[in-house]
């Protein structure tokens, strides 16, 4: 019944104010309107997570040793932070971190041994009782079947680059071909055939690669072969007055393998190394094709390497040279995926609501101290690339020079879906960061590295950093501190620890450092807890 006809059953005669209660309904409903078109749109959220990608292999940040132009994109059309860094810096605690927003201690997944509790909240628990529909999809480094996810296909452990395996909602199936193209067609399908479309969306995508053994696909064999890197200044560092550097076992030289690392797989089985058998297990993952394809470039080089048997710095140099070339080629290929992630969403209409994180799970040696791997607190492994875009807030080429960390991943993706950030979460979230807001910002972040004895003899260890200072002490078969002057040595050559000229900073960052062990929870009694589980796990308890 109109609103004419009810009014007229109340014997109203006037037609002024008739009109003027039909003119008040319609604003009422109007506003009513307005009320529903302004309900705010969750976004969704894309988190790229690659494994072991340096910063300084991002062409973004500037040191022009690649061309990854779809990464850059996302730099380029949101926000490039220049200060990310991680709080553990190994696979399977990093991205426990990520999921948590907490520190190892905390979470309990302090080292790739221990196992991780899935039973414990994760941001992607918290959106998805937040009506989001969630996915992860590639390499997550943590055993049992992954919580918080209504669709899960992950590599199991750090999974192979030919026919690899995944494990599908638990189920677990081999597929052809190269995994960094596997995954991406897996988060592909899931985006564009398995979500419901009606519902914002999280989606991890993470790629194995550049991990160790960096396997490239048949596509880029010969990139880069035209180019031979210079090593950095320090590749030949003597680790003076650096006791924990020096007995590390990372060095290009002195510990890469010239066939598990750098394909010398010769046909002869001449070339005898501790881990050519695991190399060859991964080579026979291949097809007959793949086989053929791989053989027709790599065996001239192990015929030439072999002719040529290069000894002291030319093996040392011929080597590094190797590993960059097969490591910046690994990295072509996640940069061709986050392109048709990027496509996809722009193609389907959802670029503008996406936000679109690509970052790694640390950071990486270039040769930067004579090595490969992470584990230190030295900049090149603690730091790792963050670039972020979201059309909606975030301005295209905004650059942060705060310092941010992989715990504040958490709080930053609740922030943005409008979900409570619980009080137990210790990072921040990035949201007032990128609109220009640090007045409240963190000045120091805490480190800590647990995985000794073990690979690579990375001495345990636990840090804090500031804009300008790292104090670090090595503990456990050591004691020993560093203090390093990031402004006046970039490059952590120089302990400046029992410098007299430092005395003042020495004492500052020691106060810094109880700060942060009181604020995040850590101490003495934690970190032997933690020896005590590693050891009796590694059996090598008394």
């Amino acid at each position: 019944m109109s609103i004419i006809k009810r009014l007229n059953k109340f014997h109203i005669s006037s037609p002024d104010f008739k009109y003027y209660v039909l003119f008040l309904f319609m604003a009422i409903m109007a506003s009513c309107n307005d009320v529903a078109e302004e309900k705010p749109i969750k976004p969704n959220i894309v988190f790229i997570m690659s494994d072991d990608h340096a910063y300084q292999a991002i062409s973004a940040y500037g040191h022009g040793l690649n061309n990854t132009p779809n990464i850059d994109r996302i730099g380029n059309e949101g926000v490039i932070f220049n200060k990310g860094f991680v709080n553990n810096s190994i696979c399977a605690p990093s991205r426990a971190a990520m999921l948590t927003g907490k520190h190892s201690f905390v979470n309990g997944k302090v080292d790739n041994v221990r196992a991780y509790d899935w039973n414990q909240e994760n941001f992607a628990k918290a959106l998805q009782r937040n009506g989001y529909q969630t996915a992860l999809v590639g390499k997550i480094h943590l055993d049992g079947l992954p919580q918080g996810f209504d669709y899960s296909n992950v590599l199991p452990g750090q999974g192979q680059y030919y026919a690899p395996d995944f494990i599908e909602n638990g189920v677990q199936k081999t597929y052809p071909g190269y995994v960094t193209h596997v995954t991406t067609d897996i988060a592909l399908n899931w985006l564009d055939n398995k979500r419901e479309k009606d519902k914002p969306f999280l989606l991890l995508y993470h790629q194995k690669a550049p991990h160790r053994t960096w396997m490239p696909e048949e596509k880029y064999f010969t990139l880069f072969d035209d180019k031979t890197f210079t090593p950095p200044a320090n590749f030949f560092d003597d680790y003076q007055g650096r006791p924990a550097a020096a007995a590390q076992e990372m060095g290009v030289y002195k510990d890469m393998d010239v066939v598990y690392d750098l394909k010398m797989l010769d046909k002869e089985k001449e070339i005898k190394t501790k881990y050519r058998g695991m190399f060859q297990r991964q080579y026979d993952r291949m097809t007959e094709e793949q086989k053929a394809a791989w053989d027709a470039y790599y065996d001239p080089i192990i015929k030439e390497f072999k002719a040529e048997n290069p000894q002291g710095k030319d093996l040392a140099l011929w080597k590094y040279n190797r590993y960059m070339q097969d490591y910046l080629r690994t990295i072509q290929s996640v940069d061709d995926g986050v392109g048709q992630i990027l496509d996809y969403l722009k193609e389907n209409g959802l670029e503008e609501n996406t936000i679109v994180v690509y970052t790694s799970d640390q950071g990486f040696y270039l040769g930067e101290h004579g090595w490969f791997d992470k584990r230190f607190m030295y900049e090149e492994s603690f730091r790792t690339p963050i670039l972020m875009k979201y059309p909606k807030e975030i301005k295209p080429g905004t650059v942060v020079d705060e310092l941010v960390q992989n715990i504040d991943f958490a709080p930053t993706f609740l922030d943005y879906a409008g979900v409570d950030i619980e009080e137990s979460i210790q990072g921040e979230s990035l949201r007032k960061l990128v609109k220009g807001d640090a007045s409240e910002w963190r000045d120091a972040l805490y480190y800590t590295f647990y995985e000794f004895p073990g690979e690579h003899r990375v001495k345990r260890h636990y840090g804090v950093r500031t804009d300008r200072y790292k104090l670090i002490h090595f503990y456990y078969d050591i004691d020993e501190w560093e203090l390093y002057d990031l402004e006046e040595d970039p490059s952590e050559m120089h302990n400046v620890y029992n410098d007299p000229a430092y005395t003042a900073v020495r004492k500052e960052m020691h106060d810094q450092l109880k700060v942060m062990r009181s604020k995040y929870g850590d101490s003495d009694a934690m970190d032997q807890e933690n020896l005590n589980r590693f050891l009796k796990a590694k059996g090598l308890s008394k």
